[in-house]
């Protein structure tokens, strides 16, 4: 079993603005599954992009905006999002606060 704050993992910065916690991996012990934390900045954007594998996601903190395939979805804190398999996808943050939230995938080996 592993407790701790996610403050506790380091940081991986992904794009100016746009920090990475990878708080539970198979370095853990976790056979199928990643959680990564993602504290997005006022204006920042995670990178655009797509992958065989779907994630969801929960907002702890913050607004912003979903992109996908069926255009933008507001989101805020306790919003949830399903990105299914092979969806061009990314969190926008557009207001003056961090969007902080929660993704979980598939370990990939």
């Amino acid at each position: 079993m592993k407790v701790s704050s996610y403050l506790d993992t380091k940081p991986i910065q992904e794009l100016p603005g746009v920090v990475k916690r990878e708080v539970i991996t198979a370095d853990d012990g976790a056979p199928n599954f990643c959680m990564r934390v993602f504290d997005v900045e006022p204006g920042a954007f995670t990178p655009s992009h797509e992958h065989p594998w779907e994630h969801e996601v929960y907002v702890l903190s913050g607004r912003g905006v979903m992109v996908g395939e069926q255009g933008e979805t507001q989101i805020a804190k306790d919003s949830v999002v399903f990105v299914p398999p092979n969806e061009h996808h990314c969190f926008i943050n557009n207001s003056n606060e961090i969007l902080r939230f929660i993704c979980v995938i598939p370990i990939i080996t």
